[in-house]
């Protein structure tokens, strides 16, 4: 069977749909963005849309299903919609509650399941793996069991949401293997993985790439979030808040690059994503659209287009980059 990879040619901003999801929880513990509202999630999915919007990145686990129901509810079936979607998460709806990790062949095929029948699709364009740093062992099982789903025509193709190039490399010989989720934005521009991952061909779906909010310009240093909001926990891989703080040192490191973001009437948040678009023609930022004119702004940045070259090695020559180091979750 031929494979082909769904992504390739579509519009090059996507809409992630984490903030659109609602809280969801494990234990106490938050793992959504507050204030969403049902109505305005609706309304921003149809202005992405009529922007020029055609992937939706989602999660099975996102609002414990809420998020794929949204999607539902707006776009079914639509023509061109291209959604992608993710397994791993074993939740109960109800509660919104999070019971923890699964990539038993059993389990993927009834999440498919109930992710098509959430999202009102016949198939899935692309089914991710979100277990980051799932176990190299786990290759076979998961793999072979996704591309068991794709020669069933349930889902176009597949992939895997992590930033460990040595599992690109474990599971991209895969026929139906084209997409690599992985976070990167102009404070970490993901130098190995880009490299791994542009040697297996896959399209990069770019998550964090306004980094959770902070490259939108909004924030100010010590700003404190709500507790009901993801960006109040203590997660290793939380960079851009720190118990619920907004990093000082990010916003110091964006005071000195605003000027170049903003060249030729871009906002921030637009400059980060263009020099997203800058970076290569295989990446595929997916920014949290939450409101109709996030939808709308972040859209914009596909007619604004790439950052110019010289933008671009002058963001390079001010900006103060840690080192890269071992790859992590992030």
């Amino acid at each position: 069977m031929t494979s082909t990879d769904p992504l390739k040619g579509a519009p090059r901003i996507g809409m992630g749909c984490w903030a659109i999801s609602g809280e969801f929880w494990n234990d106490e513990t938050p793992l959504g963005y507050s204030g969403a509202e049902d109505d305005e999630s609706r309304r921003t999915i149809e202005a992405a849309w009529d922007a020029g919007v055609r992937v939706f990145d989602t999660a099975a686990v996102y609002g414990a299903g809420h998020s794929e129901e949204l999607l539902g509810d707006t776009l079914g079936n639509r023509d061109g919609s291209l959604i992608v979607t993710k397994f791993g998460f074993v939740f109960d709806p109800t509660s919104r509650k999070v019971h923890g990790p699964s990539h038993a062949p059993d389990y993927i095929r009834q999440v498919t399941q109930d992710s098509l029948r959430r999202l009102k699709r016949d198939r899935v364009d692309v089914l991710l793996c979100h277990l980051n740093s799932m176990e190299i062992s786990a290759v076979p099982e998961v793999f072979d069991t996704l591309e068991e789903l794709r020669a069933a025509g349930q889902i176009g193709s597949y992939g895997w949401s992590t930033d460990f190039p040595e599992r690109l490399d474990a599971a991209a010989g895969y026929p139906g293997f084209h997409s690599v989720e992985h976070g990167m934005n102009v404070f970490f521009d993901a130098a190995t993985i880009n490299t791994t991952s542009a040697a297996h061909d896959l399209t990069q779906i770019i998550r964090s790439p306004l980094a959770m909010g902070l490259l939108t310009g909004k924030f100010t240093a010590g700003q404190k979030l709500p507790e009901n909001d993801v960006r109040s926990n203590t997660f290793e891989w939380m960079d851009y808040f720190k118990d619920g703080v907004v990093s000082a040192e990010m916003i110091e490191t964006l005071a000195s690059i605003r000027e170049i973001l903003t060249a030729g009437g871009r906002t921030v948040g637009q400059g980060a994503l263009c020099w997203l678009l800058a970076k290569s023609d295989a990446l595929l930022p997916v920014p949290g659209m939450r409101t109709v004119p996030q939808a709308v702004e972040n859209a914009a940045a596909m007619d604004l287009g790439p950052l110019p070259k010289s933008a671009m090695d002058e963001l390079e020559r001010i900006i103060d980059r840690p080192p890269e180091g071992p790859a992590r979750e992030r």
